[in-house]
């Protein structure tokens, strides 16, 4: 027969102490399943503003206007959103060559850009010239 002192369970303390640590757990690997979420749709947002900013540059170096235009704005859908592009111009020590950066957010007011990008655009060559 086996005496009651060698059969007896967990007591009500630690069986509650026991929870206890396994509830922090639990919270501890929610909070980084919740942030490691959170990091990917983040960096979901990014990659498709710089792809709308890498269109709208695109788009800049197939027209020819000199110098491009300051401030411009528009909206590109992608990724079943509309996405506000803001277009910043600045001139350089070289008069052939102009700053532009495109500011990407999901807000028209441009409160809180996903991302910008800058690149640089030379003039246009001349067209035209001898054809021979």
């Amino acid at each position: 027969m086996r005496s009651l002192a060698s059969s007896r369970g967990m007591t009500l303390l630690e069986v509650m102490i026991a929870l206890f640590v396994f509830a922090l757990a639990g919270t501890a690997v929610m909070k980084a399943a919740s942030s490691h979420l959170n990091s990917i749709s983040e960096i979901e947002d990014i990659t498709f503003a710089t792809w709308v900013a890498s269109n709208r540059l695109n788009q800049l170096k197939l027209n020819d206007t000199w110098p491009p235009k300051n401030d411009q704005k528009g909206t590109m859908d992608m990724s079943e959103r509309t996405w506000y592009w803001r277009q910043k111009v600045e001139k350089t020590n070289d008069d052939t060559l102009r700053q532009v950066e495109i500011i990407v957010g999901l807000d028209e007011l441009y409160t809180d850009s996903v991302t910008s990008v800058k690149t640089f655009v030379t003039k246009p060559a001349q067209r035209g010239g001898n054809d021979g």
